[in-house]
């Protein structure tokens, strides 16, 4: 037989990671009892229910230090007497205090394990108080491989910040770190030189002026919060502000840059209004009103930090500079406002409890740029965009991680996710009704955090169809889905290969000229048709390949 491949099929068959006998078995891995302790929910992590911290700490960047305390306010769900509270090394927790009385506790690498005296009664709210200090890690390549970054401005001042993603919050401060129980408000106080400001999340309360010349910065979130969503921005800031009239009201926005970077980011940051008008639109409502909208210089590329979006983009459209779809659309925008922002919607309001399920915040948000690019320039521009994605696509690995050590998947949850996600609207082929879905997640999961399975099964309940193969196919396998297809003795045949078990997805082609929505299994079925000269083609927007067998 003589084999020939659609044009759909060599733009994106080659990659890595074929693998031809169904779900990809996850790679082998080692994980130790120390992924064990920070990835899942122990049982000196399950018994209690965090409602608030109070963060009171001093940065020293003199020796590039951090001390301080951590109160954390709890209600016993269950009664017991030992509590995990997670600082890595080569932080110290020095005291624990609880009712008045110094508690015993004991370290096991990253967690330590505090022996409470006072009854744990259910139901109970409680206090205890952590305090802490040393060098954290220094973050070597922020935010992917984080902790806090220590540098100067062009003017000598030092320029401090966090970032601690997957790492996670416990590299600079003392808590319950696990996505699954998230802070229901926050007090962060940080204390720095009096030639600097600290900007964390939330509002900024006070500022009081110590007797020692320092300053200390009271910020305060009144939503609930994901540890890693914590951050201290440490500069020689100036701010600027103003409101954004959305669906709830007014939003205050305000930016805080270094000083000699203002006039150049009151001109770029006229991004974020754009941003916010987008996003509402597809999304909802900004989540956190409540809490503002902030935009902060940062002494690295950014990070979704909730209501605190970090920046170090240059003030350049694109990905510094660079289009990463490469069509053009990439340049119309800033990246890192325009994506990190989409994560307040995907990431801050809906989080994962697990960050084996980090596509639900990074396919999102990687789709939220397509959405933002539809939104100003039109449906075609942006589906452009999505498509043009796919060149970074590896298929090394599959998306979900593994459960419970704290482990991600593979880094095509970006635009491999985000080309799944347009392939469901392709399917759904109602953009209202599809805007309405997106919306719904926001609203429905509106402050929580989830699993996989349900996102899952909310697309798929709202679709109005079953996804389950779909999803098996994107997220858990790295093979591409091909329509493998004939034309012989005036039939067309078709079928799913290159598929996981009981692979089902409909597909849009067109059909000698007409369009037509295919419902291909892994069996063949067959329509009648002019089989001499027949030409089909698969519609693009669909992440999928296409295999024209003829004799």
């Amino acid at each position: 037989m003589k084999k020939q491949f659609s044009i759909i099929f060599i733009a994106v068959l080659f990659f890595n990671g074929l693998n031809a006998q169904g779900l990809l078995n996850k790679s082998a891995q080692l994980f130790t009892r120390q992924d064990t302790l920070r990835g899942s929910i122990t049982k000196e992590r399950a018994w209690w229910d965090l409602k608030n911290y109070h963060l009171n700490i001093k940065v020293n960047p003199a020796d590039s230090t951090i001390s301080g305390s951590n109160t954390i306010k709890y209600q016993v769900i269950q009664e017991y007497n030992s509590m995990q509270i997670d600082l890595q090394n080569p932080m110290n927790i020095t005291k624990v205090i609880q009712e008045g009385k110094t508690l015993k506790y004991k370290r096991e690498g990253n967690a330590f394990f505090i022996e409470l005296i006072a009854p744990q009664t259910k139901g109970a709210l409680k206090e205890i108080t952590i305090f802490y200090g040393g060098k954290p890690k220094v973050a070597v390549n922020p935010p992917w491989d984080g902790g806090i970054t220590w540098k100067k401005d062009s003017n000598g001042n030092s320029f401090i910040a966090s970032s601690c993603q997957g790492l996670g919050a416990s590299v600079w401060w003392p808590n319950k770190d696990h996505m699954y129980d998230e802070v229901e408000n926050m007090l962060i106080s940080v204390n720095v030189p009096k030639n600097l400001m600290n900007v964390s999340n939330g509002r900024l309360q006070s500022v009081t002026n110590m007797k020692d010349g320092t300053k200390t910065y009271n910020w305060y979130v009144s939503n609930p919060i994901n540890n890693y969503g914590v951050n201290i921005n440490i500069g020689d800031y100036v701010s600027f502000s103003e409101r954004f009239k959305g669906e709830k009201g007014n939003l205050d926005c305000t930016y805080y840059v270094l000083r000699d970077n203002l006039a150049k980011a009151k001109e770029h940051f006229q991004d974020v209004p754009r941003m916010l008008k987008a996003f509402e639109h597809w999304f909802g409502p900004y989540p956190f009103y409540e809490d503002s909208y902030k935009l902060v210089e940062a002494p690295y590329l950014g990070m979704e930090h909730q209501s605190s979006v970090t920046y170090g983009n240059k003030f350049k459209n694109g990905y510094l500079g660079r289009d990463l779809s490469g069509t053009g659309w990439g340049l119309k925008f800033d990246f890192i406002i325009i994506h990190e922002s989409g994560h307040e919607w995907f990431a801050n309001n809906i989080t994962y409890k697990d960050i084996a399920d980090m596509w639900i915040h990074e396919s999102f948000t990687n789709y939220s740029e397509s959405l933002f690019v539809e939104y100003y320039y039109g449906k075609e521009a942006g589906f452009e965009y999505v498509r043009g994605t796919r060149k970074g696509i590896d298929n090394d690995k599959p998306i979900i991680g593994n459960y419970n050590v704290n482990n991600e998947g593979s880094g095509d949850m970006y635009p491999k996710g985000g080309n799944m996600l347009h392939t469901i609207r392709q399917i759904v082929n109602n953009d209202e009704k599809w805007r309405g879905i997106l919306r719904g997640l926001n609203s429905t999961f509106y402050h929580q955090t989830v699993t996989t399975k349900q996102i899952e099964d909310y697309l798929g309940q709202q679709v109005g169809i079953d996804l389950s193969t779909v999803f098996n196919q994107y997220l858990r396998d790295t093979r591409i889905p091909t329509l493998e297809y004939f034309f012989k003795d005036n039939q067309f045949g078709y079928r799913w290969t290159n598929c996981v078990a009981e692979f089902k997805m409909p597909v849009k082609v067109t059909l000698n000229g007409k369009e037509e929505l295919l419902q291909p299994e892994i069996e063949w079925k067959s329509i009648p048709v002019n089989s001499e000269n027949s030409i089909l083609e698969i519609d693009k927007n669909f992440y999928v390949a296409g295999f024209n067998i003829t004799e």
